[in-house]
């Protein structure tokens, strides 16, 4: 895996010369490629991470990356493993159609909110390594004295087939790279954000935090 993702990531560069974000490949797969590399510097990329933010900008908040539009088995040449058959498509540089697939005994199949192809290998960690928070907090001191505190924290994380879910969680749970910080004293403070976390192929930790 590790040799192949230079790779890679080139043939994003290489894609940006000749084609543009629209008709290149699905964005879900530049995301994918992208992330998987630490957001290389190409236009491709800069678009790909633009729309994974966009997307947890409010409201409504959406997962930011949607693996299940990146049709990994569109087009069936031999036994290529799933990160192979992105390069495939990045390398092509041509539209990736999700309908009108041509038929052969591995025809990409439409599969609701999750890949298209088995992606519980751990070179897709960093897939489930993503997690979004939607934070909301407000603490205030009350004419009587009284400290009255109010929080809500939701998370969205990724499962073993890049399926989303999002759940209630807690304040305790908010990552240390937030700029949420729950002052010492009772002051007046208002927190609301969407903060994403991620951790790219090698473990390299990223993270984006969206204020409204």
């Amino acid at each position: 895996m590790k040799p192949l993702l230079p790779a890679l990531f080139l043939g994003v560069s290489l894609s940006t010369a000749t084609v543009t974000p629209s008709v290149a490949y699905p964005v879900d797969c530049a995301i994918l490629l992208c992330l998987a590399g630490g957001w290389p510097a190409s236009a491709e990329c800069a678009h790909a991470r633009a729309v994974f933010i966009r997307r947890i900008t409010p409201w409504p908040i959406e997962p930011p990356l949607q693996i299940w539009n990146c049709p990994m088995r569109v087009s069936f040449r031999g036994e290529l493993r799933p990160i192979e058959r992105l390069f495939d498509i990045a390398l092509r540089g041509e539209p990736v159609p999700l309908v009108s697939v041509p038929e052969t005994p591995f025809a990409f199949q439409l599969v609701q909110d999750r890949a298209d192809v088995d992606i519980s290998d751990p070179a897709f960690d960093f897939v489930r390594s993503i997690r979004v928070f939607e934070i909301t907090y407000q603490q205030r001191r009350s004419s009587d004295g009284d400290c009255n505190r109010w929080g809500s924290v939701y998370m969205g994380s990724y499962g073993e087939q890049g399926d989303y879910s999002r759940r209630r969680s807690s304040i305790s749970a908010v990552p240390e790279a937030s700029d949420f910080g729950i002052p010492a004293s009772c002051g007046n403070y208002w927190h609301r954000s969407v903060f994403v976390e991620w951790r790219d192929y090698e473990g390299t930790y990223g993270h984006e935090e969206v204020h409204y």
